[in-house]
């Protein structure tokens, strides 16, 4: 699997997938980072390891037909076969969507489809979990089609909300529970035990 990451911010989750890659534990090679922000942190992260980082933003572009092939351009000049969304905070154009078909995914901060959808991301969603009463919240790595959020999930993982919780301290919750199960939804993809059907995710036994 010959991975491009695409971040628009710290990069914490870019880092816990690359440094599953260096474990072992994830068979892929992380070719390259996109991001929208030069200010972005994952660049730094990108540059001490030596990845190449494209710095592509739709804001940059009169034409959104140019953007989407520009940026499909320094995909295929970087060999990428699999796309991971890790806090990306622009909508995939469609024809990247379409050409990597089953190929692309995102981790979101909440148990979709619950707090997803348009508008739903970083602490807006913490918020709106709290807010709500809700005793459980949690991480959802999805398959990313045309709209927010409503792709194929993969892999969730829950965590509780606290009575004292702030918007803050369950996103360092959830952000924790992030860093484990985005490697192990994409260990799953490298294998090849994903299955898609329809709107469902079926998982292979691993071969013994």
């Amino acid at each position: 699997m010959r991975l491009a990451i695409f971040a628009s911010g710290g990069g914490s989750n870019f880092q816990a997938i690359l440094d599953a890659t260096r474990r072992g534990t994830l068979c892929a090679d992380v070719v390259l980072c996109v991001t929208n922000s030069d200010r972005a942190g994952v660049i730094e992260r990108a540059t001490k390891h030596s990845i190449p980082v494209l710095r592509i933003s739709p804001n940059d572009y009169l034409d959104a037909d140019d953007y989407s092939a520009d940026l499909l351009s320094g995909l295929d000049a970087s060999g990428v076969d699999f796309i991971a969304l890790a806090g990306y905070m622009k909508i995939i154009p469609a024809e990247i969507v379409e050409r990597f078909r089953g190929r692309i995914v995102n981790i979101h901060p909440a148990l979709l489809p619950a707090f997803g959808g348009k508008g739903m991301y970083g602490m807006r969603v913490h918020e709106a979990v709290i807010a709500s009463g809700e005793e459980t919240s949690g991480a959802s790595v999805h398959v990313v089609d045309e709209e927010y959020d409503t792709g194929p999930i993969v892999l969730q993982y829950s965590v509780p909300v606290l009575p004292d919780d702030t918007p803050g301290s369950l996103a360092a919750r959830v952000l924790e529970v992030e860093h484990r199960l985005y490697p192990d939804a994409l260990a799953l993809f490298a294998e090849e035990r994903i299955v898609l059907e329809g709107s469902v995710v079926r998982i292979k036994r691993p071969n013994l």
